[in-house]
């Protein structure tokens, strides 16, 4: 399986949309209730993609899997109790994989293949929230090697703010 990582185009926002649709769809069924119709909206998409900020991986020119990566953050995250805090950080917004590939060990390779690109540019450290009631979010992170270091309360619950050291 390789998957073929890009910045996202204007020209992908209906795929995006339709596929975090999809993702919602599949959560709620699994009784996960961490994004919703409110959240995120492709008003966010199309803001990540005129900031070039969004990244989408395909297979098979679908795209499977998407991400952000940035800077910006919840006034939560000024809260927290950070373990990395004078390097060099990057944050990872909305990643999600297409139900339809997933179980697949994409998301894992997304997230190494993150981790790959940022330590190019001399980034040390990822930070990121991951919804307490998404178990296979969960998972993929603590596996992955990061760490919980804090939390935050918002309107779809409790999330785990957690960071990892590149």
């Amino acid at each position: 399986m390789e998957i073929k990582y890009r910045t996202a185009e204007e020209s992908d926002i209906d795929t995006i949309c339709s596929l975090v649709g999809r993702a919602i769809d599949n959560m709620e069924e699994n009784k996960i209730f961490q994004w919703d119709k409110v959240y995120p909206s492709r008003e966010v998409f199309a803001e990540d993609i005129s900031k070039g900020e969004l990244f989408v991986g395909t297979l098979d020119g679908d795209i499977a899997v998407l991400y952000t990566i940035n800077m910006e953050c919840d006034s939560a995250y000024d809260k927290c109790r950070w373990k990395y805090t004078d390097c060099e950080y990057r944050i990872i917004h909305r990643l999600c994989v297409d139900p339809k590939y997933q179980n697949r060990g994409i998301a894992k390779n997304t997230l190494n293949h993150i981790e790959k690109e940022l330590k190019k540019v001399s980034v040390e450290a990822i930070r990121l929230d991951v919804f307490s009631n998404n178990p296979s979010a969960l998972a993929l992170y603590l596996n992955s090697g990061y760490e919980k270091a804090g939390i935050a309360d918002w309107r779809m619950g409790r999330f785990f703010l957690m960071e990892k050291s590149l």
